[in-house]
């Protein structure tokens, strides 16, 4: 509606704040309550259509009848007559200064009452919609529990126990409306969704992995978390190398790299993919600046998602050498993958062995065993995979299944073909794999097992 076919009646109900029918509604029945304890008879507000035509200059061919004309002279101080022109017809200068020279409303002390109810009752439910902190506090702790055992505990049972923890969270969201409580729980609500990518990436789903991922991120947007963002990015970059997209990788690793608030750990786990990523490339100058990098953080910062909470957002010493040897062994250098699998499996025999994370030891003897391969070492290579073959298959993820995959098409090389101990091997290894939930799921890994 232009302005030269709005009435003064649509300026003042702007201006006042009360131009939707809601609001303007409630206001009339306050004043025509107040002019029926004065004696007056009043009329109901108009319906919504009448409301409209009463805002626009000519929309009405009658003027409001004495119960509704009085009501709206006694709202906005002025005459009906007045109220239905047009504001065209209104010196500039006195539009500016309409609302400023109207009379103040007459107050008595049942409005004041009224109003001081109206104010009561409105922050008793704010304070009703409040949660418990205790129930905030067991969020956390049970978050914190799931990540820590991550590692000892199978991908499926992560899976329901973080959907259970995410679920909690949304319900929890529409329950209060505490600022801060909205933070403590999209905080929850990203390292829920963090798990939930994990766990499904590991059952060899890539594409609710890589949407849980991305949730984890959006999560930690909103209230502008730098370690879960980075986190949730660097899964993101490790999914992206596995899907064939290398480049991709690369850029989201560096991306995550940006964030604030990242520790020493946080840092050597993006270098750590970025340099997985650069081997997927061939880029042996770009991996081994990527692997330095990582030995590099050593400032002592820490983060509370990294450092703190742990777990499976750790990325501790006998991780970042797993992760190192599979690099290696994309360039071709079973030296050096030996060395670093042979450090990671080293590093895991100082833990209990209820402690020692399958995640982690499981990849480093297979990387070991795939190392030993590319000498020409099938007895070695299945002395490592020994402890592997123990493996049950409800622990058998994408991580063990695609580095398995890797080691048995080295056992397709001519001098093997032929050997007894090397056929013997394959077989073993098609038959543990066909046990795995990511087989079962129909999971491939299109670049993450090149030779």
């Amino acid at each position: 509606m232009d302005e030269g076919r709005r009435t003064v009646l649509y300026l003042l109900t702007t201006r006042q704040g009360i131009r939707s029918h809601r609001s303007f509604s409630e206001e009339y029945e306050r004043v025509a309550q107040q002019l029926r304890t004065e004696g007056y008879e009043v009329a109901p507000p108009p319906g919504a259509r009448h409301y409209e035509r009463l805002l626009k200059a000519g929309g009405v061919k009658t003027t409001p009848h004495g119960p509704t004309a009085r009501v709206l002279e006694r709202m906005f101080q002025r005459p009906i007559g007045d109220l239905l022109r047009s504001v065209d017809e209104v010196p500039r200068d006195e539009r500016e200064e309409s609302t400023s020279t109207l009379s103040p409303p007459v107050l008595n002390e049942s409005e004041l009452l009224m109003t001081a109810r109206d104010a009561a009752s409105h922050s008793g439910e704010a304070a009703a919609l409040r949660l418990d902190e205790l129930t905030l506090d067991q969020l956390h702790d049970d978050l914190v529990k799931l990540a820590r055992k991550y590692g000892c505990t199978t991908p499926a049972d992560v899976f329901q126990q973080a959907k259970s923890l995410l679920q909690q969270v949304q319900v929890h969201l529409e329950r209060t409306r505490a600022p801060e409580q909205h933070s403590r729980l999209y905080y929850a609500a990203a390292q829920a969704s963090a798990l939930l990518a994990a766990a499904s990436f590991d059952l060899g789903a890539l594409a609710p992995a890589v949407s849980f991922a991305r949730s984890a991120a959006q999560y930690g947007k909103t209230i502008g978390h730098g370690p879960v963002q980075a986190y949730a990015y660097g899964m993101m970059a490790f999914m992206a190398f596995w899907d064939g997209r290398p480049s991709e990788s690369v850029r989201l690793a560096k991306t995550a790299q940006q964030f604030g608030g990242l520790g020493d750990t946080a840092r050597r786990r993006l270098y750590a993919i970025e340099a997985r990523a650069y081997g997927h490339l061939r880029s042996e100058v770009e991996v081994q600046r990527a692997i330095h990098a990582a030995s590099e953080q050593t400032s002592g910062h820490r983060d509370e998602l990294h450092d703190d909470i742990g777990g499976e957002f750790a990325f501790d010493a006998a991780r970042t050498a797993m992760s190192n040897a599979t690099t290696c062994l994309l360039l071709r250098d079973p030296v050096g993958a030996e060395e670093f699998a042979s450090t990671a499996l080293t590093l895991l025999t100082n833990r209990p062995a209820a402690e020692v994370p399958v995640v982690v030891s499981g990849p480093a003897a297979i990387d070991l065993a795939r190392a030993r391969l590319m000498r020409g070492e099938v007895e070695g290579a299945h002395e490592a995979l020994e402890p592997v073959f123990q493996v049950p298959p409800s622990w058998r993820g994408s991580g063990m299944m695609e580095r398995l995959t890797a080691a048995r098409i080295e056992l397709t090389r001519p001098e093997f073909r032929s050997a007894p101990a090397a056929l013997a091997l394959a077989e073993k290894i098609e038959e543990f794999s066909a046990l795995s939930p990511a087989r079962r799921l129909g999971a491939q890994s299109p670049l993450a097992i090149e030779t």
